[in-house]
């Protein structure tokens, strides 16, 4: 039995991922819960599963729910809890799901506690980079991917496990709400719009990530540190249906694609059940029932933050950094009608210029204060 800390466990992969364990056969259990404020279901899922340890980072929920908690399971309360439910010996892997920068501390816990990690927050290597990567090798830690188009990478891979004939990735990306919209229509989009997912559904913030293409920019540079490849050998094709999760190209000009139906129990089992290949709760795909597969450039004019995330991999250092907190609070700033949908690259880009970040980040210490210059700055400039 592999015991599994689900960090975000109210959020829609962790509940995705409890699914996976319900439908394991006593293969996978629950050995630590943790939630930021959505106190009800994580009550009924702390008394479904008992995990040793389980708690919320958010201080006013957590003291509504730890009166419910049931005897026998180590209760904490606040951001803390993250990291002591990754790196608990109670644990064999930690299914990353926390948003945004938030997740890397809990990703280095459970590294650094020797646990693999499901990561299905790329924020933690877009920040953390060459910290965590080097952290797991020295740990022997897996890091497996959970977002659909790394595991689809992962998945291809298996058969040139050490990349020796990888030519190029295909990163495939829906396009998000706004694929055939007018750049002068985009402009005027709020945030209900952007909201709307064609294909995925998900948190407020990866969702309007995808509608700026800024979700895809940052799976490039996850990609980068997750398979060591360059951004010049990652390409992203823009594939409405979502039915390709992604492509490997080979030095033989051959490509592999890993294909299914947009449903996230697929890659979670796979990181969680990893090497084995076991049934499925997601449907089977239905080939004759797909009308066509079709796959389109994307467009950097309309949608920037695509280049602006190149450029910052380009840069290396802290300049991924740089982007991902100027990106967070422009997201924020949306969400809430204070800013427009151009505003936001217009922030990054803003954000990029100002900072010293080429050089490299010594110690997560470096990264985290980065991160509070930057979200400092770009607050700052949202106000004016």
């Amino acid at each position: 039995m592999k015991r599994v800390a689900v960090l975000g466990s109210t959020g829609f992969i962790g509940r995705q991922t409890l699914d996976v364990v319900d439908c394991s056969g006593g293969e996978l259990s629950v050995g630590a819960l943790t939630a930021h404020k959505n106190v009800d279901l994580f009550l009924e899922q702390v008394h479904k599963y008992r995990p040793k340890i389980a708690g919320m980072t958010d201080l006013a929920a957590a003291e509504k729910a730890r009166p419910h908690i049931p005897e026998g399971v180590k209760f904490i309360a606040g951001e803390e809890v993250l990291t002591a439910a990754a790196g608990s010996d109670d644990v064999d892997i930690a299914l990353a799901a926390i948003v945004g920068i938030a997740g890397l501390p809990s990703v280095m816990a459970a590294i650094e506690a020797g646990h693999d990690v499901a990561l299905a927050n790329k924020e933690a290597l877009v920040t953390g980079g060459a910290l965590v990567t080097s952290a797991a090798k020295k740990n022997g830690c897996a890091l497996l991917p959970v977002d659909s188009e790394h595991s689809a990478i992962f998945q291809c891979l298996q058969n040139d496990a050490n990349k020796r004939g990888l030519s190029r990735i295909l990163l495939t990306c829906s396009g998000g709400p706004f694929r055939t919209w007018a750049k002068e229509d985009i402009a005027r989009a709020k945030a209900s719009d952007a909201l709307k997912h064609p294909t995925w559904s998900m948190g407020a913030k990866i969702t309007i990530d995808s509608s700026t293409l800024m979700n895809k920019g940052l799976e490039i540079i996850e990609a980068g540190w997750l398979f060591d490849v360059t951004g010049d050998q990652i390409e992203v094709v823009v594939h409405p249906q979502s039915i390709i999760h992604s492509m490997v190209e080979f030095s033989d000009n051959s490509v592999l694609g890993q294909l299914g139906n947009a449903d996230m129990r697929i890659p979670i089992q796979y990181a969680l059940r990893y090497p084995n290949r076991v049934d499925s709760p997601a449907a089977k795909l239905d080939l004759f029932a797909l009308k066509a597969l079709t796959f389109e450039q994307p467009d950097t004019d309309r949608f920037p933050c695509l280049k602006l995330a190149r450029q910052a991999m380009a840069a290396g250092g802290l300049a991924p950094t740089v982007l991902n907190a100027a990106n967070e609070v422009a997201v924020d700033a949306y969400l809430h009608d204070q800013i427009g949908f151009y505003d936001i690259p217009a922030l990054v880009e803003d954000m990029l210029g100002r900072a010293e970040a080429a050089a490299p980040a010594e110690n997560i210490a470096a990264v985290y204060e980065t991160d509070a210059v930057i979200r400092f700055a770009a607050a700052a400039a949202i106000r004016r």
